[in-house]
């Protein structure tokens, strides 16, 4: 018997240091969004947040062995849950 996880979208903002998520999709697909997924940030990816400055702008992410800083605004184009699923 497996057991099935619901994907929970969540919000950058909520995250906090140590917390993983994966990319489900983007809201728009922007010169921005265009360069990550480049990058490799695409749906499927395990995300690990790794620091937040101090007003939370921006945060640093880690992905297939890439650290990324990502400002707020631009980390919302980028859609995620707390499921791979």
């Amino acid at each position: 018997m497996s057991e099935h996880h619901r994907s929970t979208p969540t919000r950058w903002q909520d995250l906090a240091p140590g917390d993983r998520v994966f990319v489900t999709g983007y809201r728009e697909v922007t010169p921005y969004v265009e360069r990550v997924r480049a990058l490799g940030l695409v749906p499927g990816t395990e995300v690990e947040i790794r620091r937040r400055a101090p007003l939370g702008n921006p945060i640093e992410i880690r992905f297939r062995g890439y650290s990324l800083a990502m400002r707020p605004i631009e980390a919302n184009d980028v859609l995620i849950s707390t499921s791979g699923e």
